[in-house]
């Protein structure tokens, strides 16, 4: 029985519901949200200490304006309607990625609720919002240099993003694409890996839970026997 304190989620497959459903890609990145909240419920439910959501790239800038407007909007109203809720539920709230090039009200938004939520222990949600595993590691060797460290593995961990945070015991990715999208390469060396087909606004608790269940069969051996 494998222990479970960290799962990571690449939440694909948004924009292919909404266009299937009502052919509104911003449809799906509403249901998204639906989701989202379940799967939250559900790592609590399974007391999992840390979840991790793959939000918005680096890439994702590469989208039609009016879309990208769409989905930063839509972060904006959910912080609003949810960060109480989540001061209520012991929940607590991490960005992780660039945000320097975000509108400074949001800025503001995201910092405040990082602030308000930050002793809060049952859960850590980390936000990965304008997150790119390669830019994070420039970043980390480019302070590893600047404060004169040794280049090893303790000091690259160190100054990542997601320095305190154990490495993802599971990586799940909806929408049936098996790539990693340039998400936690470091962090993912000994993660498991699970593909689904689902895409992410039809992905629930009962896919959720299986995923779990399957993870707690493997046999992790890290590279021993």
């Amino acid at each position: 029985m494998n222990p479970i304190t960290h799962v990571a989620i690449i939440m694909d497959g948004n924009g292919r519901w909404g266009i299937k459903h009502k052919k509104s890609r911003n449809l799906g990145h509403r249901a998204g949200l639906i989701t989202v909240e379940r799967i939250i419920k559900s790592t609590i439910k399974n007391k999992i200490k840390y979840l991790t959501l793959y939000a918005f790239s680096t890439e994702n800038w590469k989208r039609p304006k009016k879309e990208v407007n769409f989905l930063f909007g839509l972060l904006d109203r959910f912080i609003d309607q949810k960060i109480d809720e989540f001061n209520k539920q012991n929940i607590k709230l991490k960005v992780i990625g660039n945000i320097t090039v975000l509108n400074s009200k949001l800025k503001k938004k995201l910092k405040k609720s990082e602030y308000m939520t930050k002793k809060n222990s049952r859960l850590q949600v980390n936000l990965a919002l304008n997150y790119g595993s390669k830019s994070e590691l420039i970043n980390a060797f480019k302070k590893i240099t600047k404060k004169k460290q040794n280049i090893n593995v303790k000091n690259i961990e160190k100054n990542l993003y997601t320095s305190n945070i154990p490495d993802p015991d599971i990586l799940i990715r909806t929408g049936n694409t098996n790539r990693l999208s340039n998400f936690l390469l470091w962090q993912m060396a000994y993660s498991e890996i699970f593909f689904e087909k689902k895409l992410w606004p039809a992905f629930n608790e009962k896919d959720y839970r299986r995923v779990i269940k399957n993870f707690k069969k493997i046999k992790r051996n890290f590279g021993s026997i």
